[in-house]
């Protein structure tokens, strides 16, 4: 009877350690998942194909007074690139809403430049261009991490063509649309990962036209996928996302 009741009292001592650490582990999972919440809350992104067109909206979206207001200004991603039109039209239109453009060209400036252009200025903005390039520098300068701290703490950001895809969690997608040649030492195509889709700009737009429904073809059931025109633009505002445009 002794050994009975000792062999009940093993029994019901690890029956309550497993229930208490099933408790521990759900009580991590919902503190997690009520971290990532407070990340996404936290979100608001400007996702474009052509900036200039879309402008408008968003001036729109912000909903406050941009005059005096300033913006880093990237243009990195066009370094590769022989057509560069899209970095000076994406600035006159900022310029236009009354802010004030503070340029920060990565492969030239200091880790100390990078970090205290993010920080102090209201709105970050990437310019199009190639994006496995963009990818590279951003890691190399560690701007990709600067960049995330800045959202997560609700800073508002700007992306247009490859400033909007590199916010997907992986670029390998768009191979089609870029050469990722010309980022030869970009070994990793995870990307940063702020949301959880997959931006695809110039929808029905030339010269992508054809690239972008081969993007759809091949990746369409696998990933899910944005396309947006050039006359469209993705809200990404806390845990909502929409397109707006036409």
């Amino acid at each position: 009877m002794k050994n009975l009741l000792l062999i009940i009292f093993s029994l019901i001592t690890i029956c309550m350690s497993a229930q208490t650490k099933s408790k521990t582990e759900q009580n991590k999972a919902v503190t997690e998942e009520q971290s990532n919440d407070g990340v996404k809350k936290s979100r608001k992104l400007f996702l474009a194909s052509s900036f200039k067109d879309v402008a408008k909206l968003f001036a729109d979206f912000t909903g406050e007074e941009l005059k005096d207001k300033s913006v880093t200004f990237i243009p990195t991603a066009s370094i590769p690139e022989s057509v560069k039109f899209f970095v000076s039209s994406g600035r006159k239109a900022l310029e236009k809403l009354g802010l004030t453009v503070d340029e920060l060209e990565l492969t030239q400036a200091t880790g100390e430049e990078i970090r205290n252009k993010l920080e102090k200025n209201d709105y970050i903005y990437i310019t199009g261009g190639n994006t496995f390039f963009l990818l590279q520098e951003l890691k190399k300068t560690g701007a990709d991490k600067i960049i995330i701290e800045q959202i997560e703490k609700g800073k508002t950001y700007i992306g247009e063509s490859a400033g909007s895809i590199i916010m997907s969690p992986n670029i390998e997608y768009v191979k089609d649309m870029d050469d990722c040649r010309k980022a030869p030492e970009l070994s990793d195509l995870s990307a940063l990962h702020v949301v959880d889709f997959y931006p695809l700009p110039h929808h029905t737009n030339f010269p992508f036209k054809k690239a972008v429904e081969k993007i759809i073809a091949g990746y369409g059931e696998q990933l899910t996928l944005y396309p947006i025109s050039n006359a469209q633009a993705i809200i990404v505002n806390g845990a909502e996302v929409r397109v707006v445009g036409k």
